[in-house]
């Protein structure tokens, strides 16, 4: 390594915290980081460079900006695109960390009475919730089919999320345009097609390994996608739901918060739940 002979070297930004990825590293290739002796991966501070590019609209739709972002951040991970999403997400939390702090004020709308409220956000809790997780990821079907499944990462979540986005720009489009009613439901029947297609794509690409009752194990992507298209609707049904319920594992759990008396009395319920969501459009500002 060069050594450094920039006298105002010694300000440089340096690790603020120190975080074990929740996977553990247990979907990755040897590229998609550099491990350490402990484990530890240390996380720098954004720069202004880094909070910029958060603001570039083009950038943060195509997902662009947060590996940037990350790859500044956290040198040793080489490949963000590959990494699931609940790593990317305690990632991001980790450099919010480093960055701003531990705490982020969050505000959100009391149930019933719609009355806004904020709340501060105690961060490194929420950060070690994610060391715990601990996904299964194997399941079965009353029929007595077993699959293997494994998180989508980064790359491919944001794929579906930008095609997403543009099938619902197309039905903003098409909705306030002058088309006729039978025009806008072939559009929309278009839309729903592409849509369809991209959740059956998903289901196809989280599911690695297929055991039959018959003790048969298929792991080629080719036939398990040709099974998925071919077999039973009650059976694909039941496995999207054993998927939604292994997805939920990872998933921050939402803050517990008890209304005041007077709100009480407006109509508001004791206690109510607040999701906590990692967007960051806002996360960063």
């Amino acid at each position: 390594m060069t050594e450094n002979t920039n006298p105002l070297g010694k300000y440089y930004r340096q690790p603020q915290i120190y975080i074990t990825l929740p996977s553990k590293g247990k979907y990755y290739p040897a590229d998609v980081f550099t491990p350490t002796e402990t484990g530890e991966i240390p996380v720098l501070p954004m720069t202004a460079k880094d909070e910029l590019s958060f603001k570039t609209p083009d950038a943060m739709i195509s997902g662009q900006a947060t590996v940037d972002v990350i790859k500044s951040c956290i040198p040793n991970l080489l490949d963000p695109w590959k990494m699931v999403n609940y790593d990317t997400d305690a990632i991001l939390l980790a450099i919010r960390i480093a960055t701003y702090g531990e705490t982020m004020n969050i505000t959100y709308k009391v149930p019933t009475i719609n009355e806004e409220m904020e709340h501060t956000v105690n961060l490194p809790a929420i950060l070690e919730e994610f060391g715990k997780i601990d996904v299964v990821d194997t399941a079965s079907t009353k029929k007595g089919f077993k699959f293997k499944v494994a998180p989508l990462d980064y790359k491919s979540l944001t794929a579906v999320q930008v095609a997403q986005f543009e099938q619902q720009k197309i039905y903003v489009t098409v909705n306030n345009s002058a088309m006729t009613e039978d025009q806008k439901s072939k559009q929309f029947a278009k839309s729903f097609a592409v849509l369809n297609n991209i959740n059956f794509g998903m289901l196809v690409d989280s599911i690695t390994e297929i055991t039959t009752p018959g003790g048969d194990t298929v792991t080629d992507k080719a036939q398990i996608k040709d099974f998925c298209e071919n077999c039973e609707a009650s059976l694909v049904n039941e496995i999207q739901e054993e998927l939604s319920k292994i997805r939920t594992q990872a998933q921050t759990k939402p803050l517990k918060l008890k209304a005041t008396e007077e709100q009480i009395k407006k109509g508001a319920p004791a206690s109510y739940e607040v999701p906590v969501t990692f967007d960051t459009s806002n996360f960063f500002v």
